[in-house]
């Protein structure tokens, strides 16, 4: 068996934000690979946060983010279980990430795609069969194209399911995924309202 030594659980800590035991038992679990334990952690945490989507979560912040040039404005409130880990400085930071991700050129208009009305989505719907219609496309495969259309929708008007801003290589929901496993409380953006100067809110 692998020795594990404090030196390397101490690195996936820091990298992690996980807990001591868990850090030991992921390396250990790796062989001391750390990137294999980093990856263990993370699927681990996942799956633990969303084991804790059904509990509530009231307590939490309401940030704002003025654009450098008073040209856009967001407010957000994101919610955890408790007003300790509120405010802690991770979670601080996460919920000004996430209002600088509103502000950015996403734009999202929907928190989630629950938030998307139905007659909203039969629109779109309607919308994209007939531009594939008008391609030519054979009827077989329109309803595949179609979702794959959707999907894209969602990607751009739907907050959590968008690219973060600073790493693409992550959702917005990715990103409050890990921040909950670091903090074992359910994580979750409850609302926003972005002003941008000359046009309705959000």
């Amino acid at each position: 068996m692998t020795e594990i030594g404090a030196v390397h659980v101490k690195a996936l800590r820091d990298a992690t934000g996980a807990g001591m035991m868990d850090c030991k038992r992921a390396l250990e679990e790796a062989g001391g690979d750390l990137e294999k334990a980093t990856e263990l952690l993370r699927q681990k945490g996942l799956a633990s946060a969303h084991k804790r989507a059904g509990r509530a979560a009231d307590q939490g912040l309401i940030e704002s983010y003025i654009h450098f040039n008073n040209t856009v404005g967001v407010l957000v409130e994101v919610n955890c279980e408790t007003d300790f880990v509120a405010n802690t400085d991770e979670f601080r930071r996460l919920a000004k990430d996430v209002a600088l991700h509103i502000a950015s050129p996403s734009a999202p208009h929907y928190v989630d795609r629950d938030q998307v009305p139905d007659e909203k989505l039969e629109y779109e719907r309607r919308i994209y069969e007939a531009q594939v219609r008008e391609q030519g496309k054979p009827e077989d495969r329109i309803p595949m194209i179609v979702e794959g259309k959707l999907e894209k929708f969602y990607k751009e008007t739907v907050l959590l399911d968008q690219p973060f801003v600073k790493d693409d290589s992550r959702t917005v929901r990715q990103l409050l995924d890990e921040i909950s496993a670091k903090v074992g409380e359910k994580v979750a953006v409850r609302r926003f309202v972005r002003y941008k100067l000359g046009e309705d809110g959000k």
